[in-house]
């Protein structure tokens, strides 16, 4: 009972780690840029949320979009001043330009919102389910379920949809893309946009269980992006999937030696699966033509 527990919770934050390396996946795609800063974009939409719901007495349904919204504002400005100047120029320093940008973020959101953390409280993580025996909260099962459905939904759109075939066209072809008449810009500043809302809604989702800091996005940022390496940047179900897979570990790993190995183990198990598969778990090697 308690290991199934455990692998729904394990599930679950997957799922947030699937949205975060989703987020890598997009501008990785469109742009050949990450954006590091997203551990605390994460961070940045609890503490919006947070200090609307509670601060401010906004209801969520209100809160939650204005959240988002700030979130995607907030990447829409870091493409325009941490990663556009220094592709122009060739150069790789947007790397470190986001590592900056986040940290300004964290900085000022210690700043503002202060270092004690803070409870989110929510129905969703107040009463447990009962689900194969074992108690479930519900903020859980929301968790999973919306991660496994904006994944399916990013899927579909990429597809379906004139948006998404636009992105399409700029991640196989920028330039036969610009002579059709597809603005690549626009679709980096919308990819860093998107990117920035999946992450500060995996902020939102989570910040019920673990409480809302200034700091809580560091340590999940990371994973988030051990998830899109592991799974493969190049795919986004691969990189959802891996995130589910390395929830699991991690409850896996809790449930079975305790939470004092889990970081250890799970990073040990990302570094060992990164040996015997260099593009990830669903990735394949690019082919060059020379």
């Amino acid at each position: 009972m308690l290991l199934a527990a455990a692998l729904v919770s394990g599930l679950a934050i997957g799922a947030m780690y699937g949205l975060l390396a989703l987020g890598y996946h997009v501008t990785w795609v469109v742009s050949r840029s990450v954006n590091f800063a997203q551990g605390s974009v994460m961070m940045l939409g609890a503490v919006i949320a947070f200090s609307l719901m509670l601060g401010w007495g906004w209801p969520w349904p209100l809160a939650l979009p204005a959240a988002l919204a700030g979130c995607a504002g907030f990447g829409v400005v870091l493409e325009r001043v941490a990663v556009r100047p220094f592709r122009a120029r060739g150069s790789e320093s947007w790397l470190m330009a986001t590592v900056a940008a986040g940290m300004l973020v964290e900085n000022a959101a210690l700043f503002v919102f202060g270092k004690e953390p803070r409870g989110m409280p929510s129905a969703l993580a107040r009463h447990p389910l009962m689900l194969f025996g074992a108690g479930i909260l519900p903020l859980h099962l929301v968790i999973l379920l919306t991660g496994l459905g904006l994944a399916g939904a990013f899927l579909v759109a990429t597809r379906a949809t004139p948006y998404g075939k636009a992105l399409l066209a700029v991640v196989q072809n920028p330039r036969a893309a610009q002579l059709m008449g597809i603005d690549a810009t626009r679709m980096t500043v919308f990819a860093y946009a998107l990117s920035s809302a999946l992450a500060g809604l995996a902020g939102i989702l989570i910040a019920p269980l673990i409480n809302v800091s200034a700091d809580m996005g560091f340590v999940f940022g990371i994973k988030g992006f051990a998830a899109a390496i592991l799974g493969g940047l190049e795919t986004p179900s691969g990189v959802v999937l891996a995130g589910l897979l390395l929830g699991l570990a991690e409850a896996s790993i809790t449930a079975l030696i305790g939470s004092g190995a889990t970081v250890m183990a799970s990073f040990g198990l990302v570094i060992l699966t990164l040996y015997f598969r260099p593009h990830g778990l669903f990735g394949r090697a690019e082919i060059r033509k020379v």
